[in-house]
């Protein structure tokens, strides 16, 4: 499975939660759970029971400093499939006749 995760404080001041966001992704990393973070969202495979327990450890970590966390989750559960973060890529860059970086 293949979940696309977005998890921030909304009541810190200023422009940025980097800070904060840093502390989640050192959670994720931490688990062991293959992932990729880009600019807007992070995506972490895995089993649902595993990755919802990760989440929801963040989310518990989150809100011991503060009163709202904003956390957005896009789940692709398909049957029988592994290394998505991948192969997906992989995929789409074979029919542009391309080749992909490992």
């Amino acid at each position: 499975m293949l979940f696309q995760v977005t998890m921030f404080p909304t009541d810190k001041r200023g422009d940025s939660v980097s800070k904060e966001v840093s502390r989640v992704i050192n959670m994720i990393d931490k688990s062991g759970l293959s992932y990729k973070l880009t600019a807007m969202v992070t995506i972490i495979e895995g089993e649902w029971d595993e990755v919802m327990n990760l989440l929801n450890r963040a989310r518990k970590m989150l809100r011991r400093n503060h009163d709202r966390i904003y956390i957005s989750i896009v789940i692709d559960d398909r049957k029988k499939a592994r290394n998505q973060l991948i192969g997906k890529v992989k995929s789409i860059e074979s029919h542009l006749g391309r080749e992909v970086a490992k």
